[in-house]
């Protein structure tokens, strides 16, 4: 299982979304489909057919609680697979 596969399982599974590393979040959307625009510390997700714009900002290296908690809704709503 690949470092994609093991956090998106670990978003899926609810596990603490305080230790989700930024960087790997930002690669796991584009590996599922987004594109990514950054504008200073705002990376900005979207995708089509998909209504969501999805804005991460880093902390510490890591991603926002409330963040990840939006990207896995998005994923659950709209099913999303990696490799898809």
């Amino acid at each position: 299982m690949g470092t994609h596969e093991r956090l998106y399982e670990h978003i899926l599974m609810r596990r603490s979304d305080a230790s989700v590393p930024f960087d790997g979040l930002c690669a796991l959307l584009k590996r599922l489909g987004f594109d990514a625009r950054i504008r200073g510390d705002h990376h900005i997700f979207t995708m089509a057919g998909v209504e969501e714009i999805v804005n991460l900002q880093p902390r510490n290296g890591k991603c926002k609680p409330y963040q990840v908690k939006q990207v896995r809704e998005m994923i659950l709503k709209y099913a999303m697979r990696i490799g898809e």
